[in-house]
Parts: structure tokens; sequence; C-alpha cells
């Protein structure tokens, strides 16, 4: 018998992404129905580390505290080269992206994925089904029609979703059976991944992350969240699995970063990176999202956290469409938005692997002096120590004002800062006061026509510089960087979309033109006057 179920969005994939896209989704009060083949939760940490703005993402999803609780937050990263000399740092602690969290941090990822499931234990309306494989989707006009199976048992179903979201890794099924081909490169180069936990202090020869860029063996090296402690290393040309694999072989490869007899592997194995992408993201009511998108090489540490980014612009534009306030067109933005980001990323991970990952002793030399050299540069040293090389969190194009496109000095398509303010209520971070949907954020002003926001479903919150009395529908600039980030653009009003990227920014005077834009461009399948509905947590 085939029992046939009605939701709007079912999610295939309950890794950290789909369970992010979930939580995000059911906040905004939609039916959710996530299916993930496994029965139980994934016991291996295989990701490792997340950036400001992941922790951002999962602020809007409400369990901020509750993954933090268990990470770990690094302080330094080193870049050692040939015969152990540093030739680069990074002083992590002492870094600020504006994103109001530590810019690197490392967690256990069988307990994050454990907080992000309890987090859809909040819904009702979502629900989360293990052990279900889905063999088959076909889509109509209306919507998208699952076949799904149990996996140790013979009950079927028959799932009618309006959305599919594919988080379901880089051998998504989704993207198969929408018969999605991925473009790009596999590396030949393998790497030996071992993480283990040391019995005390005494085992850890090495406590800061550090890229050990030795030509004889490149190796990533890391004390994490939760006694947990990762040595990643490539495999040298001749090595085989056989070796690999032999507890023995691994203890002696990894004595030079721990006490083999101090430390107990919990997980060893050999894994191979790669640069795809999927040639699209979107086919019909399918989306991808995560590994089922694209795949990067891991020397940015920006995979999951891409995966999240991807979470976070999709889910409100979906909201937006099955309310029926926007048009299905406004789905495009996504792919639109994050594909270029995701490029960039990628891009900057190439790079940085190539250059230290350099395998000749001669080009491993001359890359040491030149780091060292380069950096008796005040400019280049701060460049270096900012990581102004990863690439910025900046959509050049899609659901933005002037039909989407911005310039090199546009504020548009950037991300909102976030920083502690002061309320009624006490010291926040600001997002707290933006709510989870649409915010104008007003500098200048006591006072707004609330209308037109009303019709977005906007929250307009006024700035207020610091020493201010806090108010209702306020927020003060303790620390002044809001007010200043406001100041260098010389912009007096903002409109923030959900996921903290800027719609539209100007002065004062140009407020009923930024409303005008928001409304033709989140508002275009709704009749003049209608306001969407709030979210779960908004109202």
């Amino acid at each position: 018998m085939e029992i046939e179920i009605d939701t709007d969005v079912a999610i295939v994939g309950c890794g950290p992404v789909g369970a992010v896209a979930a939580n995000l989704l059911g906040l905004q009060g939609l039916r959710v129905m996530v299916l993930e083949r496994e029965r139980v939760g994934h016991a291996q940490p295989r990701a490792f580390s997340c950036d400001d703005e992941a922790l951002r993402v999962y602020q809007a999803a409400g369990l901020a505290d509750e993954v933090r609780a268990h990470m770990a937050r690094a302080s330094m990263v080193h870049y050692t080269g040939v015969d152990g000399r540093q030739f680069a740092e990074i002083d992590i602690a002492g870094l600020d992206f504006g994103n109001g969290f530590p810019p690197l941090n490392f967690f256990y990822q069988p307990t994050l994925e454990a907080e992000l499931r309890r987090g859809l234990e909040r819904f009702e309306h979502v629900e989360m089904h293990l052990g279900r494989e889905v063999t088959a989707i076909a889509q109509d006009a209306g919507g998208a029609t699952l076949q799904v199976r149990e996996v140790e048992g013979g009950e079927r179903w028959r799932v009618r979703a309006r959305y599919v979201l594919g988080c379901d890794g880089a051998r998504s099924t989704v993207r198969r059976l929408a018969g999605i081909g991925l473009t790009g490169d596999s590396y030949p180069d393998r790497w030996l991944a071992v993480s283990g936990q040391p019995e005390d202090e005494r085992a850890m020869r090495i406590r800061d992350a550090t890229f050990v860029c030795d030509p004889h063996r490149p190796t990533f090296v890391a004390e994490g969240a939760e006694n947990d402690f990762r040595v990643e290393m490539m495999v040298n040309p001749g090595e085989t699995d056989a070796q690999l694999e032999d507890p023995e072989n691994v203890a002696r490869l990894i004595s030079r970063y721990v006490d083999p007899a101090r430390f107990r592997i919990t997980r060893s194995v050999v894994y191979a990176f790669h640069n795809m992408v999927a040639e699209r993201w979107r086919d019909g009511r399918i989306f991808l999202l995560g590994d089922a998108a694209h795949q990067m090489p891991p020397m940015m540490g920006q995979g999951l956290v891409s995966g999240l980014r991807d979470a976070a612009n999709l889910t409100w534009k979906l909201a937006l469409v099955l309310r029926g306030a926007a048009a299905d067109s406004l789905l495009d933005s996504y792919e639109t938005e994050r594909r270029p980001h995701v490029k960039a990323m990628a891009d900057a991970s190439v790079g940085m692997s190539k250059v230290f990952l350099a395998r000749r002793r001669w080009t491993a030399v001359l890359r040491d002096r030149f780091f060292v050299a380069i950096q008796k540069v005040p400019r280049i040293r701060r460049a270096i120590r900012n990581m102004e090389f990863k690439p910025g969190a900046v959509y050049p194009a899609g659901a933005f004002i002037h039909g989407g496109r911005r310039g090199k000095k546009d504020v548009q398509g950037t991300m909102f800062p976030q920083y502690p303010v002061a309320t009624t209520s006490g010291t926040v971070l600001s997002d707290a006061v933006l709510g989870d949907g649409f915010a104008l954020v007003v500098s200048g002003a006591e006072a707004v026509d609330r209308d037109a926001w009303d019709r977005l479903g906007a929250r307009v919150v006024i700035l207020l510089p610091a020493g201010s009395a806090p108010r209702d529908g306020a927020m003060v600039d303790e620390t002044g960087r809001i007010g200043a980030w406001l100041a260098a653009r010389g912009v007096q009003c903002v409109l923030v979309r959900p996921d903290r990227f800027v719609f539209a920014a100007g002065a004062l005077v140009e407020l009923p033109a930024i409303a005008r834009a928001a409304e033709r461009t989140f508002l275009g399948a709704a009749p003049h006057g209608a306001t969407p509905r709030r979210s779960a947590a908004a109202a």
C-alpha cells in the first residue's frame, strides 16, 4: 500500500545544510518534510570548521547558542614551510568581519548535526523521517511528486511537494534524478584524514591550527572541539591503501604532531577533493544546495559554509513565493546570486592550494622567502593577517534595486554588519532586533511612514547613536560601528533582506523609491496592498 503525503517543501538529505534549511523554513511557518536515507546520524567527524557567516546563519535559524556551546574558537593560524620555519601567521582572535561572531570556529560534526536536528522538534509542521530514500521525482505545473521507500522495510510513500530541495551531498540522488550534470575538476592528490582524542595535553605537540607546508608531506593540524584533534596529510606517490590503513603506519605518520601512545584514533580515512559545480542549480521545482550543487577544495574551509549560505539565500524566497506574495521567478535569483560567490571561493581555495601545497623543495623555499619578504611591507602584512584573500560576501547581481546590477561602490548586494546594540530589553546582537524578515534601518530620523513597509512585512528600526536612551522600535549603536558603516557609504537608510544582504540604501528622501522597488521585486504576485504573512518567529 502506498501512503500519500502532501507538504510545502520536501528536503532530501538531513546533513547540516538540509537541517538548517528545514529549521529556517520551519521558522517561516511552512510545512516541511525532511527525508534522510540513513537511519542514524553520522557518527564520524567529517566537516571540522566554520566561520562567522556560518554562525550568523545558525543565529537566523535560532540555534546559535546551542551550536556554539559545543564549539572551540580558534585564536591563531600558523603557516610553516621548509624545515618547519614559520613564514606567515594570522591572529584570528584579533579579526572582526562585522558578523557578530568569531571568524574561525571548530566543531564536532556528530554533535552539530544532533543540535540542528533537535531544533526541528520546535515545529509541529516540520517532519523528519530517517531511513527513507527517494527513488523517483516527477514534476508538473503545480509541484513535484516524490516516490519514497523505506530503506529497511516495504513501506512506500508518495510525497507531493510544491518544491524540492536536494541537500543530499556530492553523490546527490536528487541531482541524478533531475538529470543535472557536474562540471569541473577532480584532483589526483589524495589525503589521509585522521581524527582522534588525546588523553591529555601532553599528547599534543601542536596546539594552534597550523598549515604545515612541508614539500615532503603537506599537512593541516588543529585542536578542535570536544577533545577532537585533526591531522590531514597529503598521501605521497606509491603509498597504498593497505599502508595507510595500517594502524602502526598511521601512528608513525601522525607522531610529529601528537604522541600516538596517548592518542586514541577515532577515524582514519583517505579521500580526494574536487572542484565541481552542477550545470544548473534549479530544474523547475527542484533546487540543489550544498555539495549537491558545488564541491570545492578544503583549503579555505568553506565547503559546508557555502551550503549554509545557500540555505540562507533560498529559504526566505521560497516562503514569499509559497505565501503567494512573490512570483516564482524570484527563485531564479538564488543561482544568480550564489553561483558567482561559490566560484570566487572555490577559485581562492584552488589558488591557496597551489601556493601552500608546493611539492618541490626549491619551489617551497622560494615561496617561504617570498612571503617573509613581502610581509615587510605593512600594507601587505595587514592584508595577509586580515585574511583579505578570502572573497567577501558580495553578490554582483540578483534580487536588488536597480534591476539587480551593482556597481563597484554600490551598497546593494553587500552584507549588512552586525554588532552589539542596546535595546529596552538589554544588549543584544543587532540581527535579533532586525527580526527574521525584511528590516528597514534608519539613521537620522525619529519617525518613518510605515505603510509601505507594512505591505512588505518589514520591521522599521531607528538607529540611535551611542549614549542614547533605548526605546521601542530603536536600537542604540553601542560600538558606533553600524553608524560608521553607514557614514562611510554616505547613506542614511538601508533595506535589509532576511538573509542580511542589502536590497537598497540611500538618503532619507529616497525611501519612497526604495519602497516601490521592493514591492515590485518581492510582491510581484500579490494584489496591491497585500501584506505577506509574518513568519512564526516574527509574529
